[in-house]
């Protein structure tokens, strides 16, 4: 039998290498269903033409569920970045690249986004009920798309191995809906490490695909919303959140 290294912990999981495949182990308070859908829903993306890790099975690790899929050995797209300043431009637009790809594609089985989004609002108990009532307002305003988003998409979630094959990885957020959405939440990412790669992010997207960046800032208070629900956030990172959540219009 491999030896079993773990690789990461943090948010409620812990992933371990086993030879070639990864094991990804949820902490208790995970619900059995919870887990299925994370699988079902990468599952479904493997089904498109995407490079993503293949998964094998679901099982039970010392009582808790765990996701047993193929390990991506190699450096994610954050960590070239770090080690290659010089770089990061190329890194962004090769994952602004990887990012179009994604948007080329839907699966009509995975949520809606403005479902996912509406109950995301709904959720957060720090919004009052005129401000939920201002970003569902607002939500329910933009152009309703069908392409696959993948939710979480970041430098972090991008593998490249030592041959430069590349591979996306965390698939649970992925929903259809409108392509801006997706990478209003990825400049929201980035901006809370650095304003400054966030900004060179969103002005390649939209120099690349001819999108007007207005349209993308549209998105970002309910997305800000989004990110807050999610609970992963530091209070720093909350604090900054919150201050997008102001509804008003982008020049």
């Amino acid at each position: 039998m491999a030896e079993r290294k773990l690789e990461y912990s943090g948010g409620g999981i812990e992933v371990y290498r086993e030879g070639h495949k990864a094991i990804k182990v949820f902490a208790e308070g995970f619900s059995k269903s919870a887990v299925f859908y994370e699988a079902a829903i990468h599952t479904l993306v493997e089904e498109t033409n995407l490079t993503i890790p293949h998964i094998h099975e679901i099982i039970r690790d010392n009582g808790r569920y765990a996701i047993v899929s193929d390990f991506i050995e190699g450096k994610t797209l954050e960590q070239l970045m770090a080690e290659n300043p010089d770089d990061k431009e190329k890194y962004l637009a090769q994952m602004v690249e990887l990012q179009e790809q994604i948007h080329k594609l839907t699966i009509s089985d995975v949520i809606k986004l403005k479902h996912k989004l509406s109950r995301q609002i709904n959720s957060l108990e720090e919004l009052d009920n005129i401000k939920k009532y201002e970003l569902l307002t607002r939500l329910d305003s933009m152009p309703k798309h069908s392409k696959l988003c993948h939710g979480n998409f970041g430098p972090e979630n991008i593998i490249v191995t030592g041959d430069g094959k590349v591979y996306i990885i965390d698939w649970v957020a992925a929903s259809r809906g409108n392509a801006s959405a997706d990478v209003a939440m990825t400049y929201l990412k980035l901006s809370l490490k650095s304003t400054e790669t966030a900004e060179k992010y969103i002005s390649i997207f939209c120099e690349k695909t001819g999108t007007a960046k207005r349209y993308v800032q549209e998105w970002l208070p309910i997305m800000a919303a989004s990110q807050l629900a999610s609970g992963v956030n530091s209070k720093e990172e909350r604090e900054l959140l919150l201050t997008w959540l102001d509804v008003v219009d982008y020049s």
